[in-house]
């Protein structure tokens, strides 16, 4: 039963190192993507798609961030 709990514990702990990898990840695309935003401001483009695109990165990344809390959660148990 305890090497059980051990091997649980351990994925956990793959699941926070993958999750925390997102959460970074994600953190770079916002900030190109805020970048490419504001390039095609500055040259008079439309940026409907690009800050719709932007949108979409930051709602993903609040469900990155919730789960990676979660996994957090749990081990702290």
């Amino acid at each position: 039963m305890c090497s059980s709990s051990m091997t649980d514990r351990e994925t956990q702990w793959q699941h926070l190192e993958q999750a925390e990898r997102h959460v970074a990840l994600g953190e770079r695309h916002i900030a190109d993507q805020e970048r490419r935003v504001a390039e095609l401001c500055r040259g008079g483009y439309d940026v409907a798609s690009a800050r719709s695109l932007l949108n979409l990165f930051r709602d993903v990344q609040v469900q990155h961030v919730v789960y990676r809390d979660i996994i957090r959660q749990q081990l702290r148990r």
